[in-house]
């Protein structure tokens, strides 16, 4: 009997003690892992900070001793609903141009000055973000804008006109960035309490097609009343243009059909045959610079101006012609005691109509120099005008007005009030300032300062063949002085002074007067 071999049944694998210990150990070491993972975490953060504090610093130390190669990838502009993107791309044309960080970084705060300056944000932010990866040392800059909510302002004010001779009340309304090229229109309203009254109206463009500078242009109608210095009264309906203007320098040009009229009919000769209608088309260019650290208290620094006007461009027999010159310096040294500064100024200006026999014919009115008021000749940058001690329009050549038929019985009256003074041709102003802290803390700390001062001004005529009787020694005769001390409120729009003046010299007709007397200057 054959016996059939069976072969034996595989049976399951009976699990080995030594591969549960194996699994067990491998579940305890992935938890010690992740324990100690979660215990590196916190280290890791802070090594990480650790990180970026020590790649702050090695940056700023390679910003202060190499220069960081880095270029413009892309500008990116956010928030400007309203305002077109190519005013903001034309303030960031600098940036693009920029091949190291220092350089972006100054040519950043640049533009966002600039950008402040158009007056039409709220606020205006810069950020320098990575470029594009596959591009090294490459950046995108982000400029965050916002608009103004609310583009409609106005605003009014009481303010001090020394050469239009009293206070004015001015009201203006600004509605800006009208249009999304960062244009301001305006209107303003002045009256002044002496009848002089200013209304205008204008717009203001940072930059119109490729002109890289702002245009401005403004109609204005102009009127003022001379009759009590000078017998006559000014009217002139006028547009001017703004063709060019920087920060140190501007181009302008002005044309203006203007009036003198005497309604008193008692005007000397010499404005009697000015009266009547004229054309004034002028172009006038300044240049200016001012380095002081501060145009209302100045303790350092120095300040130039010049001024150059032609005037006569159009071919109208009514068109006026005449060249205008004026220099202004000013010059502030710090004495290193009290706060205290010597500053000294020195200003001169000339005019002269222009053409076939020009010096024997008058300078029109309105364009002559003429010297006086009580505005300080420390702040504002404008030629020669100021003399303290001195009023408005109060020293100079002088006509006598037409007489009176009447016999006048008032013994006490001034003789100059009898007088037209009719401006010069040639006018020269110096003064010197000594400005001190005064003792008291109180005072000081309110910028309430002292100061003592010496003027010194003369004003001559050269048209109509005068100045072939212009000597040296007249020259020299000519000056009026005035010299004295005073208290000084500094504002943050003006400076108020209560000076005691007391004249050195002066001549016959001249208007001035030892004293007393307040006077508000501004810087603009």
């Amino acid at each position: 009997m054959a016996s059939s071999s069976k072969e034996p049944i595989s049976n399951p694998p009976i699990p080995d003690d030594d591969d549960e210990e194996e699994d067990d150990y491998d579940e305890i070491d992935e938890d010690d892992e992740e324990e100690e993972e979660r215990q590196r975490r916190p280290v890791t953060e802070e090594s990480r900070v650790r990180s970026d504090r020590a790649k702050m610093e090695n940056l700023f130390r390679r910003l202060s001793s190499e220069r960081v190669p880095i270029r413009v990838h892309d500008v990116i502009i956010q928030g400007n609903t309203k305002t077109k993107e190519s005013l903001i791309e034309a303030e960031m044309e600098a940036l693009k141009n920029a091949t190291t960080l220092q350089e972006l970084l100054k040519a950043a705060s640049i533009a966002n000055a600039r950008l402040q300056q158009l007056d039409i944000f709220d606020s205006v932010k810069i950020t320098l973000d990575s470029g594009p990866p596959e591009l090294p040392g490459t950046t995108n800059v982000v400029v965050e804008i916002v608009e103004s909510e609310n583009p409609l302002t106005g605003s009014v004010g009481v303010f001090s006109k020394p050469e239009a001779r009293a206070w004015s009340l001015e009201g203006s309304l600004k509605l800006k960035n009208l249009f999304g090229y960062g244009d301001i229109w305006d209107g303003s309203l002045a009256y002044g309490l002496d009848l002089t009254s200013e209304v205008s109206a204008g717009v203001s463009l940072p930059r119109f097609k490729k002109l890289i500078t702002p245009v401005t242009a403004r109609l204005s109608l102009l009127s003022q009343d001379w009759l009590k210095f000078t017998s006559y009264k000014e009217r002139a309906l006028g547009l001017s243009l703004g063709l060019l203007s920087s920060r140190s320098h501007d181009l302008s040009y002005s044309l203006a059909w203007r009036t003198l009229a005497d309604p008193s009919q008692m005007s000397s000769r010499a404005v009697r045959r000015q009266l009547g209608h004229s054309l004034i088309s002028a172009l006038k260019y300044t240049f200016k610079i001012d380095r002081r650290n501060s145009p209302l208290r100045p303790t350092r620094g120095y300040a130039f101006l010049s001024s150059s006007q032609i005037g006569g461009l159009l071919p109208d027999h009514r068109g006026l012609r005449f060249l205008r010159q004026e220099l202004d310096f000013r010059y502030a040294l710090p004495l290193g005691f009290y706060n205290a500064a010597f500053n000294i100024g020195i200003s001169a200006g000339v005019t002269v109509p222009w053409g076939s026999g020009f010096l024997s014919r008058p300078t029109y009115l309105p364009e002559k120099f003429f010297l006086g008021g009580n505005s300080s000749p420390v702040c504002a940058l404008g030629g020669p005008s100021s003399l303290l001690g001195f009023k408005t329009r109060g020293l100079g050549p002088a006509e006598p007005r037409r007489q009176v038929t009447e016999n006048s019985t008032d013994e006490s009256s001034d003789a100059s009030s009898a007088m037209d003074f009719v401006g010069g041709d040639l006018a020269v102003t110096a003064f010197a300032d000594l400005s001190f802290d005064l003792p008291l803390r109180v005072l000081r700390e309110a910028g309430i300062h002292g100061h003592a001062f010496a003027c010194t001004g003369s004003l001559n005529k050269l048209t109509e063949n005068a100045y072939k009787d212009l000597s040296l020694q007249k020259f020299k005769e000519s000056f009026r002085a005035s010299a004295g001390f005073g208290v000084i409120v500094p504002t943050k729009l003006f400076r108020m002074e209560v000076n005691y003046c007391y004249i050195l010299k002066q001549q016959e007709h001249d208007r001035g007067k030892t004293g007393v007397q307040f006077s508000f200057s501004s810087s603009f």
